[in-house]
């Protein structure tokens, strides 16, 4: 079971029969949003030693919504978010957490 918040928690579950005939229940693929099409709350500067969880916890509100920042600024490896210090980066309108 996913959590509610998770970037996968939406999405359609599927299943996949063995060759042996057990049933493999999978995730289906996430496609990334486009990032410019997100409603944004700021955009912050990163900071020397900056980390995705701590950006997203302080400007989100929880160090598990960093994959809401990858998705704004169209990042599939959240790292690189924060590899470069002075590099801006787009944060979204925090969504409802459930």
């Amino acid at each position: 079971m996913l959590d509610p918040t998770s970037r996968y928690a939406t999405l359609e579950t599927a299943k996949l029969v063995a060759a042996d005939g057990r049933e493999i229940a999978y995730k289906r693929r996430r496609f990334l949003p486009q990032g410019r099409t997100m409603t944004l709350l700021t955009e912050v500067m990163v900071a020397s030693g900056e980390r995705p969880d701590l950006l997203a916890a302080r400007t989100l509100g929880g160090p598990l919504q960093f994959w809401r920042i990858a998705d704004a600024n169209d990042c599939m490896h959240p790292q690189e978010l924060v590899d470069e210090p002075g590099t801006m980066v787009r944060i979204p309108v925090p969504q409802p957490q459930g």
